[in-house]
């Protein structure tokens, strides 16, 4: 399909991506509280979106040029 966006995780960055939709799922359901990510987290999930951002023909910023 030419509007699909493909993006391939490493089993790290897909188990924060799943944590972190998961969590999200629960505060909203029931209120469970958030648990903070760790730096490495951050950086994985930080990266992730930044190339579904560019996949879907965003800027990270007005000067993003590693593209």
């Amino acid at each position: 399909m030419p509007d699909d966006i493909v993006l391939r995780l490493d089993h790290a960055t897909a188990e924060d991506l799943y944590v972190a939709l998961y969590e999200v799922g629960e505060h909203i359901a029931a209120g469970a509280a958030i648990t903070p990510p760790t730096a490495e987290e951050v950086e994985r999930l930080g990266a992730l979106l930044r190339d579904l951002g560019h996949a879907l023909g965003r800027r990270c910023s007005p000067y993003c040029h590693h593209l």
